[in-house]
């Protein structure tokens, strides 16, 4: 995606969703298939990757390595085979988080890996603490430095590695790197998201054999080499539940095509529960809301539990719900950054601590100029002027493009007055 740092989104509320949706690939789900693509001895080819900040950083990041990629419309082709380099620019690291799935898939080349401390959203301090602590179990000697880590597994073994938390980064990377690791590791207490899944089904096409991936144990029988392949990775829940959240709050109707409902089970429930109508066939959402909303609560957690990555775009919905609604964050210890520009919207949130909010209902929105603080919160902003009385322009537009392709384009197609607004520096 070719960006403007200093982008804005313009947005007249008042406009309800109608029409159709075609959901986009997942992010989550694509850039840690980009990374373990580094792993194959032949060509990768991956199909439909959404046209984000988060996947351009991730071929910078690639091509600094070595890899050779090239575009052939919405599909990535990767070439790692002349690929020399096990140290990930610092620069480019500290642009995404993702840039840590890149450790596992490193040290399985290579057996040696230096690692910056990774960047991304200001939602918590996201210690890479699990993702050392399990590499140790399997033997991985691990240097910590100025800057960051190094990490040698010259002397690794395969072996058990039980996680304190089922943390998806923590599981990626344990599950790369002990493909090829000779005889059976073991993963106990994994993450079990659909993208996790998605990874070890990219594996297993080129050649891995893993067995158990979305369960509580995960089982890994190392192999020689990875070969090359094509690969088709899983729609995105999460940008399928932001249309949902939005055609409920403008009092819309929209069907979504690829809407990853069975991966979205908890937020249908919600919405259900709150009544809006929700209709499924055959992985085609239909999403209405006729009547108010009545209050509900959310507490997020692991999959299968309410997505933390949902929770901000909840919060304008809940700020139209009868009475008061409470919502507990138990992933991420700063996931509630947006509170306060969606309260100078109009809203009425209360923070009692950095994980527990109470929102009170009933409140009219209004336009206002709000910056976006994080990817997920930035979406939340732009699904409270969606219905904010007035003109609302959201910047730090950059957030909300690591995750979305266009979402300025995903809402004007379903009738929402939104527009970019390009400026360039003073």
């Amino acid at each position: 995606m070719n960006y403007n740092f200093f982008d804005k989104l313009e947005i007249v509320g008042g406009n309800k969703l109608f029409g159709t949706f075609k959901n986009q690939t997942s992010k989550n789900a694509v850039l840690p298939i980009m990374s373990a693509s580094i792993m194959s001895s032949g060509v990768v080819k991956i199909n439909q990757v959404p046209d984000i900040v988060d996947v351009t950083n991730m071929k910078k990041i690639l091509r600094k390595l070595g890899v050779k990629i090239k575009k052939q419309k919405n599909d990535l082709i990767l070439d790692p085979r002349e690929i020399k380099n096990f140290k990930v620019d610092e620069n480019l690291s500290k642009t995404m988080r993702s840039s840590i799935f890149l450790l596992g898939a490193l040290l399985s080349k290579f057996k040696v890996a230096n690692i910056t401390l990774p960047g991304g959203c200001t939602i918590g301090a996201r210690p890479i603490d699990l993702h050392i602590e399990a590499l140790k179990k399997l033997n991985v000697l691990v240097t910590e430095h100025e800057k960051g880590f190094s990490f040698d597994a010259t002397h690794a073994r395969a072996g058990k590695v039980k996680l304190k938390i089922p943390s998806v980064g923590a599981t990626e990377n344990v599950v790369q790197f002990a493909i090829t690791l000779s005889g059976k590791t073991t993963i106990y207490n994994p993450a079990r998201e659909p993208e996790v899944v998605d990874l070890c089904n990219f594996l297993n096409a080129m050649g891995a054999k893993i067995v158990g991936a979305g369960t509580k144990k995960i089982t890994i029988y190392g192999v020689d080499s990875l070969n090359g392949a094509q690969y088709k990775p899983i729609k995105d829940r999460i940008v399928a539940g932001t249309i949902m959240v939005a055609t409920a709050i403008t009092k819309g109707s929209v069907t979504i095509i690829d809407g990853c409902a069975k991966e979205n089970k908890s937020l249908i429930k919600i919405l259900s529960s709150m009544g809006c109508q929700i209709d499924i066939k055959n992985d085609i959402i239909n999403v209405s809301r006729e009547g108010e909303l009545k209050n509900t609560n959310i507490v997020t957690g692991y999959f299968p539990k309410f997505p933390t990555d949902l929770q901000s775009i909840m919060l304008p919905l809940l700020c139209l719900a009868e009475v008061e609604s409470k919502v507990k964050e138990k992933v991420f210890e700063n996931r509630f950054l947006m509170v306060k520009e969606l309260n100078r919207m109009g809203a009425n949130i209360t923070l009692f601590d950095a994980q527990t909010a109470l929102v009170r209902g009933s409140t009219a929105l209004r336009g206002r100029t709000v910056k976006a603080t994080d990817l997920r919160g930035g979406a939340g902003l732009v699904v409270a002027g969606l219905v904010a009385k007035g003109k609302t322009i959201v910047s730090d537009v950059h957030y909300i493009d690591r995750g979305y392709d266009h979402i300025e384009n995903m809402l004007f197609s379903l009738g929402a007055d939104i527009r970019r607004v390009c400026q360039k520096q003073k």
